[in-house]
């Protein structure tokens, strides 16, 4: 398996991000991935939120990606990267990179914790993860 490491991007994206979120983006991508993935988003202001609302892409003002309670966000987007890009018409890709976080969130106990939104019912959404605390 190869270890793949963040890039600043990714790096800088994590910033609010609680840190057993963190934990396990880093864990999957080091330990739990035979592909490289990127950090689309993490923590975002109401008014991000706002806009992602009106535009259909969220379907909440009450989004995990805002500071909570704690400080913190609990959601974070990933992209998994096949040659560099991200393959948006590669559901299979969302589900490899979905089991990588879940083997993470496993590893350090929070697997009943994590969520992907590729799971929900109504705007399955492929790159989100939140935890649950």
């Amino acid at each position: 398996m190869r270890q793949y490491q963040f890039s600043e991007t990714s790096l800088r994206r994590l910033h609010g991000v609680h840190p057993i979120l963190v934990t396990i983006v880093t864990l999957a991508l080091r330990k739990y991935t035979d592909e490289d993935f990127t950090v689309l988003e993490g923590c975002r202001s109401r008014r991000r939120q706002r806009e992602l609302v009106n535009k259909g892409k969220s379907q909440t003002m009450d989004s995990k990606h805002l500071l909570q309670d704690d400080g913190y966000a609990h959601a974070v987007d990933l992209g998994p990267l096949t040659g560099g890009e991200i393959p948006w018409d590669d559901w299979s890709a969302f589900e490899r990179l979905a089991d990588a976080m879940q083997e993470a969130a496993d590893e350090i106990g929070y697997g009943d914790r994590l969520t992907w939104g590729g799971d929900w019912d109504s705007l399955r959404d492929g790159p989100h993860y939140q935890i649950n605390l």
